[in-house]
């Protein structure tokens, strides 16, 4: 088959892509993949649907679909379920591990080099500079989530219980719980529901358009709407009975060694286990559990500071892959703190490497143990109203998010020194180049990070 003439045969189809060819791919993807869960879906969708023709654009937004229903990264997941799709129980693996190593390699050398650099002079300036840039994205990502979601005055009042209880004090996992029993009722109830918010709901410079653009390559997707469903995309309890076997054997396995080999108080046993519930819990992206985490990381378990919290997301901003990775800064860092296997470099990687596959190993289970089952259906409308209660919360929660940050950044010495008017200033400058000029997420984190440098300079 050629493609290489003006007008293909419509009647051309792409040719099978073999795993190898796959694996260049998804490693490349991994590499590239910045600019957040929007900015990622948008490439999948150019590369994936329209330039290489793997799959069709039908089965590319009913896989999207599900994985927004789904706790975790979306797009690691829809890359694991397109993954899983072309070839298999290898597959889905291999996508979804390449599309996190690149981002897990860099995050560790950038923790090592925050640990050793992080208090000089330049490191301080670098650091100052990032700072309102996390404050502003927070807000950025409250904005645009607020947009697609708040459009009914019941979302409004659960967004808005939802920082109230941030502010009382209220377990994260409650809040989205009562959020999903709102919800949950107000379908039950008649109320109108919105169609559910998907990360391209917002036109901005990093999402992709509402409607694919013309294709002018006229070959038939490898996976069409009415391929033939390969043999490993079919659906039986069996086989979904020995998925969920496998991820939770594998679950309890690791959970296991750590506990029995390290103790049950052990800081890698109860990363372990906290950051499995997280990652259970994280409805509507990373920004929705970053709360839950600093809550518990910082307040609960002392592996770094609210200030570290925040230099370790301006990081995870930096490199790419899922946001959700900054969790690899805050295994690294309390694994470095403590010790932990008594070395704090070498603690701190494992400690990194134990966060990730604790974090990562549901979206795994969840897609191929529940890939076969969707496969089988379209529609799951029963979830629309929970969806779209717990996504309202989620609002409240990022909000709640910001101020906490707005604090550290702002008013580093406590509530009873002044205020730094310049980091005000630098973080309302930030905002608005997001928000009013769209500007990249790279680009604002490179002008705040010149700044704080020209701070330094001129001081």
């Amino acid at each position: 088959m050629s493609t290489d003439g003006p007008h293909p045969d419509p009647t051309d189809a792409t040719a099978p892509v073999s795993f190898r060819e796959a694996l260049r791919f998804w490693f490349w993807l991994g590499c590239v993949s910045f600019g957040g869960p929007a900015a990622q879906i948008a490439l999948m969708h150019e590369e994936l649907v329209v330039r290489r023709r793997w799959i069709s654009e039908k089965r590319y937004l009913h896989a999207l679909n599900y994985c927004m229903l789904l706790p975790g990264p979306e797009a690691q997941q829809l890359a694991t379920y397109t993954g899983w799709l072309m070839h298999g129980t290898r597959g889905g693996i291999a996508a979804g591990a390449l599309f996190v190593l690149p981002s897990l390699v860099l995050l560790v050398l950038l923790s090592w080099a925050y640990t050793a650099w992080g208090s000089h002079p330049w490191g301080q300036a670098l650091l100052w500079g990032l700072k309102p840039a996390v404050t502003a994205l927070v807000l950025h990502a409250a904005y645009r989530l607020g947009l697609r979601t708040l459009k009914e005055r019941w979302l409004w009042a659960v967004a808005t219980l939802s920082l109230l209880g941030m502010l009382w004090g209220l377990p994260f996992p409650w809040i989205i719980l009562g959020a999903a029993a709102v919800g949950f009722y107000t379908a039950r109830s008649g109320a109108p529901l919105m169609p559910t918010p998907a990360p391209s709901g917002v036109q901005t410079h990093e999402t992709p358009p509402a409607a694919p653009k013309p294709d002018r390559d006229s070959r038939l997707p490898w996976l069409n709407d009415d391929t033939p469903p390969p043999a490993h995309t079919r659906y039986s309890p069996q086989r979904l009975l020995r998925a969920l076997g496998w991820g939770l054997g594998l679950w309890a396995l690791s959970l296991g060694l750590l506990a029995l080999l390290l103790g049950l108080g052990h800081t890698l046993t109860q990363m372990g286990g906290f950051f499995t519930k997280a990652a259970l819990l994280t409805f509507g992206g990373a920004y929705a559990v970053l709360p839950y985490v600093t809550q518990a990381a910082v307040d609960q378990y002392g592996w770094l500071t609210a200030a570290q919290m925040m230099d370790g997301l301006a990081l995870g901003e930096s490199t790419p892959g899922p946001l959700i990775m900054v969790v690899a800064f805050v295994g690294f860092l309390g694994g470095h703190s403590q010790a932990v296997l008594g070395h704090p470099v070498l603690g701190g990687v494992v400690a990194a490497c134990v966060v990730t596959w604790f974090t990562f190993l549901p979206s795994f289970v969840f897609i191929l143990a529940g890939g076969p089952l969707v496969e089988s259906t379209r529609q799951m409308p029963s979830l629309a109203g929970p969806l779209q209660g717990i996504m309202a919360a989620v609002i409240g929660v990022i909000v709640h998010l910001a101020g906490v940050f707005a604090r550290q950044t702002w008013l580093p010495g406590g509530w009873h020194m002044l205020p730094d008017l310049a980091a005000v200033a630098l973080t309302v400058l930030a905002t608005w180049l997001l928000i009013k000029r769209q500007m990249g997420v790279a680009s604002v984190l490179g002008v705040c990070t010149a700044l704080g440098l020209m701070r330094l300079f001129f001081t």
